[in-house]
């Protein structure tokens, strides 16, 4: 929590959540009128036209869909995180399961995009797999570097496309979980 508010410069304060789920609230970081502030929303949005909720976004067509277009240009937000987890089938009975998290016990910034209503409700964006998780899973969050970070909640969307592109230089850890 600390480490996030010096990072960033709000105050942020989120309960810990090891095991943090769609349809859950989720402690995110917004940009309201020339200031970052902590807002709480639940992951997942789930439009009338949906079967199920929907709590990722393609970051390769975000811009370009009709419900997440609004947003992407005017509502991204950052979810700080210690790390995120894959299941990753390796023929056992059950799955393995798998934490990524920073190398140097930093937060991460994951990219997401918020929708206003009663209650807040957000989408995490995903992008293709870097080479550390790609033999894990084939997508990843799109994570946003700490100096980006605000450059990412209040520029426009043309200069922040360039965030959504994969890195193969981002410090992560691959621990299996048993």
């Amino acid at each position: 929590n600390q480490m996030v508010s010096d990072e960033i410069g709000c105050d942020f304060k989120a309960e810990e959540n090891p095991d943090l789920r769609p349809s859950q609230n989720v402690s995110t970081i917004i940009y309201v009128q020339g200031s970052v502030e902590q807002q709480d929303a639940l992951w997942g949005i789930k439009p009338d036209w949906a079967k199920k909720q929907i709590i990722n976004a393609q970051a390769e067509t975000v811009n370009e869909k009709k419900t997440f277009h609004h947003a992407m240009q005017n509502h991204r937000c950052l979810i700080p995180c210690s790390g995120w987890f894959e299941w990753h089938d390796e023929g056992a009975p059950r799955k393995q399961k798998y934490l990524f998290s920073h190398r140097d016990e930093k937060p991460f910034y994951m990219a997401g995009i918020w929708f206003p209503g009663d209650v807040l409700q957000l989408v995490i964006l995903t992008t293709a797999a870097n080479n550390i998780c790609r033999p894990y899973h084939d997508r990843m969050p799109v994570l946003i570097p700490t100096k980006a970070a605000w450059k990412w909640l209040e520029e426009s969307i043309t200069t922040v496309t360039p965030l959504l592109t994969v890195s193969n230089k981002l410090p992560i850890t691959v621990t299996a979980v048993h």
